[in-house]
């Protein structure tokens, strides 16, 4: 098998399995599936708005996927692990699905449009479209779109932070498509300018040197004392008087 037609198997298999674990999962919340193979098995993490009734009681719904993976769409020894959707209104996957549940319980499509417009805009997104196309109002089909914030069209931002899903409603008409692009808060655009604030210039601090402390005199060492010379005497002369003159 050429490596273009194994690319396409795979995507066509992972589709697949969206797809089945969509309806399977649609009480649960379901947003969306990440299949990576690891030297063990295949890895499954399915996202979901309530996990536990993904894994349901005692794990017998999570083993009983993981059979129908192993089986339908022979997936070597899968391992399925759920992780929870921490912000329901950032995930395109979810934002479908409840317009589409709208438009079966008979909601008009412009009021549904509007509606998740706005809860996807106050959960703080940058930018989101929402597309609803069928026979909305007459036999001809056409589509109506509900914009708003900034969300790029082309460019890296748009295939690698634009978050995007579909889902379908079969209506009394005909078949209604919803298309949904979101753009997340935490989204890189490689053209955005941050422009840095200069940090405050911080005095030097003042070092004062102090000379170092002059040492003490040593005290002078204690001397011996000297001997005393025994003083010399003077001589003695003695004056012998003079002869009386006879």
């Amino acid at each position: 098998m050429s490596i273009v037609k194994r690319f396409i198997t795979e995507s066509i298999k992972k589709t697949e399995i969206d797809e089945f674990l969509e309806k399977k999962l649609e009480r649960a919340g379901y947003g969306g599936v990440n299949i990576s193979k690891t030297p063990l098995g295949t890895h499954v993490v399915i996202y979901a708005m309530r996990p536990g009734l993904v894994i349901g009681r005692g794990g017998e719904t999570i083993k009983e996927l993981a059979a129908s993976l192993e089986q339908n769409f022979k997936v070597s020894n899968p391992q399925i692990s759920v992780s929870e959707i921490e912000v329901p209104e950032f995930n395109a996957k979810v934002i479908a699905n409840r317009v589409a549940s709208a438009l079966e319980r008979g909601v008009h499509f412009r009021r549904a449009g509007f509606w998740a417009l706005n809860q996807v805009m106050e959960a703080g997104a940058l930018g989101c479209e929402i597309v609803i196309s069928g026979k909305l109002t007459t036999e001809r089909a056409r589509f109506e779109k509900f914009r708003a914030g900034h969300y790029p069209i082309v460019g890296e931002p748009a295939l690698v932070a634009m978050k995007t899903a579909e889902a379908h409603v079969q209506l009394k008409p005909g078949m209604i498509g919803v298309r949904v692009k979101i753009m997340p808060p935490d989204a890189y655009f490689p053209d955005k300018v941050k422009i840095m604030e200069p940090k405050p210039e911080e005095e030097a601090p003042i070092i004062v040197t102090q000379p170092p402390p002059t040492p003490a005199p040593a005290a002078p060492a204690p001397q011996a004392p000297a001997a005393e010379t025994p003083k010399a005497e003077a001589p003695v002369t003695e004056t012998k008087p003079a002869e009386e003159k006879q």
